[in-house]
């Protein structure tokens, strides 16, 4: 199992919905929340992600094609 750590920033168009469960759901990733700052128009999550690889990257890549920006975070492990 590998584990990487990323942050995610959201807008007003991406901060409704289910986005964390579902990668869960989709992509047989374990997601656990390190850290968070939501406000009204846009937030971020410090996001550990822990699977297969290659569920991680498809689970990133989804991400990414719903409009939420990933970057790595300075944990990443």
């Amino acid at each position: 199992m590998a584990k990487r750590q990323v942050m995610l920033t959201f807008t007003s168009e991406t901060g409704s919905e289910p986005i964390i469960h579902n990668l869960g759901q989709q992509f047989n990733v374990v997601t656990n929340i390190r850290q968070a700052e939501m406000g009204e128009d846009e937030g971020w999550i410090v996001l550990e992600l822990e699977g297969e690889e290659k569920d991680i990257d498809d689970g990133i890549a989804w991400l990414i094609s719903k409009g939420v920006r990933v970057e790595p975070s300075s944990g990443e492990t």
